[in-house]
């Protein structure tokens, strides 16, 4: 037996119950690895204020618009599962790497683009660097912090940066777009991507390849890419084109085939893009349904928000984003205090209750008035669902990376952010059908102004979504409760163990 029990696993320390983060080593690493994650989330939300300045600039036209945002989660969210795997078979650091460049690369093509295409283009390639990331670096961060302290902390700080990134983002966008214009809200990646570039070389161990592209599943790769981007893309589109459009059950009938196609592959190839043996692992496959269905009731919080602070408040974009700033702080209080009560209760409970407090502030957010004020209608509701959330992201993440072995931890990683995209794709479009239909009713009435059917279109999507948000719980139910059960060690029968 070798004395090094993880000869090719990304760490900082070799006992599995030692603790990284006392190093200035281990502290390095979550912080590289918490600035990735902040980049992914801060790109999905970064762009949405700068949008009219970037019609205005490049001569959008309004349908060619929503691709600047679209096109990213659609890569983002298709490309996913095959950037976990290959994180798994060609090591975390070489994807990771490779992210960064197709990430800032695409970045700054988007930022001195001068037609529509080239930067609804460089936005799909950002979504693909961002695919190959987000598994990465959570894969690392599981493989890094062994100890169950550590890795509760570490996880409990990954999951307040998502929450953060989604605020910054607007704030950023707000702050780039009216100071130095709309191109430095992609140039901003730049330097980032080159700080995240060094410190992968400086702290992250090279691993070993597990697997070649010659033996890789080829067709399975297709067909779950092409499967998810179909999906995304109807989701995406069918606000637009009607939810009993032919076109729209034509597409999602047609990503539900190819999904079960590669199904059918997987289940036959011996070299699978996704072994299923995954699922076994207890509580893995709630843990990510949760998130999804909690995320189709939250994250598209932040688009109906800005639309009521903007259109009928008047907003400006720069006041729009600092409106957000106190979530930040909820998700950090949150996650901090939620990351060191697992181990005494578990995941679950936290789960559960946070799941039950942001439900309440969204409810409260889904009574805003056309004459709202921010300190009585808005900041209440904002600070309560960053609570909530902040522990519902924590518990989660933890979930479902508990018990995975080394060699499946960027799967993992792939499945729990599929689940991310899929949820937000599928409530925005969920939700924005029903404001549009209740604000053009109103409307055609007769007996509203523009700005109190519009924000009752946007009440009516809040108050969804806080059901959405809800309903999670039931799906939380079959979730682990996860305590002290460490990542598994590459080489045990991890799966065997946990059935």
């Amino acid at each position: 037996m070798s004395a090094d029990p993880y000869p090719n696993v990304v760490s900082v320390d070799q006992a599995p119950n030692a603790s990284s983060l006392s190093s200035r080593r281990g502290v390095a690493i979550l912080l590289l690895l918490s600035l990735v994650q902040f980049m992914d989330v801060l790109d999905a939300s970064i762009l949405n204020i700068a949008l009219p300045s970037i019609k205005n600039d490049l001569g959008f036209s309004q349908q060619s618009l929503q691709w600047v945002v679209n096109g990213y989660i659609l890569t983002y969210g298709g490309f996913l599962l095959l950037g976990g795997r290959m994180a798994d078979l060609l090591g975390r650091r070489f994807v990771l790497v490779t992210g960064l460049i197709v990430f800032a690369g695409s970045s700054l093509l988007g930022g001195f683009a001068h037609s529509e295409s080239l930067l609804i283009g460089a936005r799909f390639a950002q979504g693909l660097g961002a695919a190959m990331l987000s598994p990465a670096a959570l894969s690392s961060l599981t493989s890094t912090f062994r100890s169950t302290r550590d890795r509760n902390t570490a996880l409990g700080v990954w999951a307040a940066v998502s929450g953060i990134g989604g605020a910054a983002g607007v704030l950023f966008g707000g702050l780039l777009t009216e100071g130095p214009g709309w191109r430095w809200v992609l140039f901003v990646n730049v330097p980032f991507s080159a700080i995240a570039f060094i410190g992968a070389f400086a702290l992250l161990k090279r691993e070993r390849m597990r697997g070649r592209l010659a033996s890789f599943d080829a067709l399975g790769a297709f067909l779950v890419t092409g499967g998810m981007l179909l999906l995304v893309y109807a989701l995406v589109k069918a606000p637009d084109v009607g939810w009993g459009a032919t076109r729209t059950i034509a597409e999602l009938g047609g990503a539900v085939a190819i999904l079960l196609a590669f199904v059918a592959n997987e289940l036959r190839v011996g070299n699978p893009l996704v072994p299923f043996s995954i699922l076994r692992v207890r509580g893995v496959a709630a843990a990510d349904a949760t998130q999804m269905v909690a995320l189709a009731g939250f994250l598209p919080m932040f688009f109906f928000l800005t639309l009521y602070m903007q259109t009928v408040l008047h907003y400006s974009p720069i006041q729009t984003g600092v409106a957000y700033l106190p979530l930040t702080g909820g998700f950090i209080i949150a996650a901090s205090i939620c990351s060191q009560l697992f181990a005494r209760i578990g995941t679950k409970p936290v789960v559960l209750a946070g799941i039950a407090i942001a439900a309440g502030g969204l409810y409260w957010l889904s009574r805003v008035p056309v004459d709202g004020s921010y300190v009585s209608d808005i900041l209440p509701g904002l600070l309560i669902v960053s609570l909530g959330m902040g522990g519902v992201f924590t518990g989660l993440t933890t979930a479902a990376n508990a018990g995975v072995d080394e060699e499946k931890a960027g799967l993992a990683a792939g499945l729990l952010n599929t689940g991310q995209q899929l949820g937000t794709a599928l409530g925005l479009a969920i939700l924005s059908a029903l404001a549009t239909a209740h604000t053009n009713s109103l409307l055609h009435g007769g007996h509203d102004s523009l700005a109190q059917a519009a924000t009752h279109g946007y009440q009516r999507a809040l108050m969804v979504g806080a059901g959405i948000l809800l309903s999670s719980a039931i799906v939380a139910l079959l979730a682990r409760n996860t305590r002290n059960a460490p990542l598994a060690v590459e080489g045990e029968p991890a799966l065997e163990a946990a059935a």
